[in-house]
């Protein structure tokens, strides 16, 4: 089953926000609600919400046929939905380069897109599972934060592609999926997957993960990226730096794992990113019960940065590149 597909005239994906309890396709026929499906989550991962960018511009010059100013309103509007994610905007930009040869040539290049993140993310899992037999004990107790899974992507993963194939080659021991607040994509998303995989796993609170790591419950902590930039630092969902601390006082492996299509050369550091904040809503209430004081204020940052130096290893599906001993992006 594919995160995200090309379906007859229109844009289907699963629908994220019902998961664990439902799995729910949603159809997606014009600009407004890929846009809808990209803020709210419905479809969220770097991979999956460039491919969603690429598909919606398809969705647009269907729509503005006629209306040039209406398909540039469209595919701005795609390019932002999401300030932090780099893949984004990439794909938006590659499938809008292609508006001038007509339709057709918008789809291609977006369903190429696709099929070139498939590919990334059977690479990513075979160097990511080759590098954790390297650096780790024999079958490894590993810990994850969000989802990187083929949710995160089309089918595959990023990060828990790699985990993946290491269960696949028996050289896994365990999985602690971190919980993910405030919207527990780990606890939703990662564990129904390592579930439909077979893996062995548990799920932790954000704040355990280092602990755990100081009790030796932990042998390397693995974790996918929305943009790494020129010089390593590496954004991805709120809580990565404090487990990437807790790996350099435990002296565990941090590894990231992410499509080359992460890496955003044009950005210098972490301090360059515009990180997307969600507002309060997400914080001060869950599932739609208030859990603070009713004038409780709220900040909500959905990315963090990880300095380059706390990184191990950056892994694509192009290469593996040693942090670690100096080697550069």
């Amino acid at each position: 089953m594919r995160t995200i597909d090309w379906v007859g005239d229109a844009v289907e994906i699963i629908d994220q926000t019902a998961l664990p309890t439902h799995t729910k396709m949603s159809r997606l026929s014009t600009v407004d609600e890929v846009v809808a499906a990209i803020q709210s989550l419905a479809v969220r991962g770097a991979p999956a919400i460039g491919v969603a960018g690429a598909l919606g511009v398809a969705v647009a010059v269907r729509q503005y046929a006629n209306d040039p100013d209406g398909l540039a309103a469209a595919v701005e509007r795609l390019r932002t939905a999401r300030p932090t994610a780099v893949n984004l905007a990439r794909g938006v930009d590659r499938a809008a380069a292609r508006i001038p040869a007509g339709p057709p040539a918008v789809l291609a290049e977006a369903t190429a897109l696709m099929t070139e993140e498939i590919a990334a993310s059977a690479a990513m899992a075979r160097h990511g599972a080759d590098l954790l037999s390297q650096l780790c004990p024999p079958r490894p107790r590993l810990l994850t934060h969000c989802n990187t899974g083929a949710l995160a992507t089309v089918v595959g993963g990023t990060a828990l592609a790699a985990v993946a194939e290491l269960h696949r080659r028996g050289g896994l021991g365990a999985v602690i999926a971190s919980e993910t607040r405030p919207l527990l994509q780990g606890a939703r998303l990662t564990a129904w997957e390592l579930a439909r995989l077979g893996v062995e796993f548990q799920v932790a609170v954000d704040g355990a993960g280092p602990f755990l790591m100081a009790r030796g419950m932990v042998d390397a902590v693995i974790v996918g990226a929305d943009r790494i930039c020129a010089n390593g630092d590496t954004i991805n969902k709120i809580g990565t730096y404090a487990h990437a601390l807790g790996a350099r006082r435990a002296g565990l492996p941090f590894i990231v794992v992410a499509p080359e299509t992460t890496v955003d050369g044009k950005t210098a550091t972490g301090a360059d990113v515009d990180i997307e904040d969600r507002g309060s809503a997400e914080i001060v209430a869950f599932a739609g019960t208030l859990t603070t004081p009713a004038d409780a204020a709220a900040i909500n940052p959905a990315f963090d940065v990880t300095p380059a130096d706390l990184v191990t290893a950056i892994v694509t599906d192009r290469r593996v590149v040693r942090l670690d001993r100096g080697e550069r992006l």
